[in-house]
């Protein structure tokens, strides 16, 4: 989904009646869907004065009756944050992630609310990540929870979505492949950055349970579980990661997207998740502006931008490998994220997330296919073995056999490596 103005709330799902505890100049907001969206729900946090509906047109209005200073009184600050008692006027906007506060005094601040909170490591990665990254300087929580994040307002520069825009206009493939290329090295950065800090083994099991859970609320056709690779480890992730967010030198890290609240994270994630992210925000750009730069060559060069810089063990070939997920199975993630999002709202099919999902099974045909190749590569292998064993210890004539069936359990094994599905091909361009 794009960042455009109000499509925070679930459109789709009824409000319900909710009876939890707000903090002051707060309410709690509960959404429920019914009938075939009665997987679906979520609860919000938001300031009193926006409970009611709000004028979905993204631009910033006066609102007289946002109190500051009682918002902010029962809440805990860390960080940089305005004085409440300094603030001379507020003014609001709001994207797809919430609402959005201007707030000036003799300095101006913007304070980005958290409708559904966040998982819990905004404050971690704000210490963790590198200088270079658009971080915010400070905050409002409640019951440990972040409930506003504050930045200091500051001109924007442009950003590699608008860069990239003028090239897919231009069809400039040579503009638009160096820009994705530094987009890959500047996410590769970040990531060695943060190499040594709460890295867990990988989380197999939680990693298809979510995915379960999402394809059992959206009734989908496509199922898909796999075993990951080992290298695969749980990193301090950005989450969701667009092309708008890289301006100049800096990654701007940003607020969680509604599905976070429709599906709440309660697992780590693997580096080459964010990576997903922005190789599918790569796809929605490239539907978007219907390019005729072939998508592959773009997707090459971002992924092979964020190689160059990522740290090896999380970049590998293993971690790549489509048979056991690869970036594939996370792409397949953000799909179901972007359809999960505009059912709520019940905004329409949200391409290309729809049309790569229905490659996904003859991705999957194709993948199980290849199967046999392995298979044939464990037999052989199996077949040495037992010949071995059974001749132990083999003459100079016997050990041939043997010999034999190594060699073509391991040249069947390379074979069968090699015909995994490369990362840059996007379901619906195998052949």
């Amino acid at each position: 989904m794009s960042e455009g103005g109000g499509s925070w709330r679930p459109g789709a799902l009824p409000q319900i009646e909710n009876s939890e505890i707000a903090p002051s100049g707060f309410e709690t907001l509960e959404f429920s869907g019914r009938g075939p969206l009665s997987a679906l729900s979520c609860k919000m946090l938001v300031p009193s004065g926006l409970a009611s509906e709000i004028d979905n047109t993204g631009v910033k209005t006066e609102r007289t009756e946002l109190d500051w200073v009682e918002i902010t009184s029962e809440l805990s600050s860390w960080g940089e944050v305005p004085d409440p008692s300094s603030i001379e006027s507020i003014s609001i906007s709001e994207d797809s992630r919430g609402p959005i506060a201007h707030l000036k005094s003799k300095t101006e601040w913007v304070g980005q609310f958290l409708p559904w909170g966040s998982d819990g490591l905004l404050r971690k990665r704000i210490e963790s990540y590198p200088q270079f990254c658009d971080l915010p300087c400070g905050g409002y929580s409640w019951n440990g929870a972040d409930v506003i994040l504050i930045r200091k307002e500051e001109e924007k520069k442009p950003s590699s979505r608008e860069s990239l825009s003028n090239a897919f206009e231009n069809e400039n493939k040579d503009e638009a492949k160096a820009i994705l290329r530094e987009c890959g090295r500047k996410l590769g950065t970040l990531h060695s950055h943060v190499k040594e800090t709460r890295v867990t083994p990988p989380d197999q099991k939680r990693w298809n349970s979510r995915l379960a859970g999402m394809e059992e609320a959206l009734r989908s056709h496509s199922i898909w579980r796999v075993p990951y690779s080992r290298d695969s480890d749980c990193m301090l992730y950005i989450g969701d990661v667009r092309l708008d967010d890289f301006r100049g030198e800096s990654i701007r890290i940003t607020r969680p997207r509604l599905s976070d609240a429709l599906h709440p994270i309660d697992c780590g994630f693997p580096a080459i998740r964010d990576l997903a992210s922005l190789v599918h925000d790569l796809s929605r750009m490239h539907y978007e502006f219907d390019s005729q730069i072939d998508i592959i060559e773009l997707r090459l060069s971002l992924i092979e931008g964020w190689r160059e810089t990522a740290p090896s063990k999380w970049s590998s070939n293993d971690v790549f490998y489509s048979h056991r997920g690869g970036m594939a199975i996370w792409e397949y993630e953000q799909c179901l994220l972007d359809v999960t999002e505009a059912t709520s709202h019940q905004s329409g099919a949200p391409q290309p997330a729809v049309g790569l999902i229905a490659y996904v099974p003859s991705f999957q045909k194709k993948m199980f296919n290849n199967r046999t190749i392995g298979a044939l590569s464990i037999m052989a292998g199996f077949f040495g073995i037992s010949t071995i064993y059974g001749t132990f210890p083999p003459s100079s004539k016997e050990i041939l056999t043997p010999l034999i069936c190594f060699i073509a359990s391991a040249a069947l094994m390379l074979t069968y490596r090699r015909m995994s599905p490369s990362p840059e091909t996007p379901f619906n361009r195998l052949d």
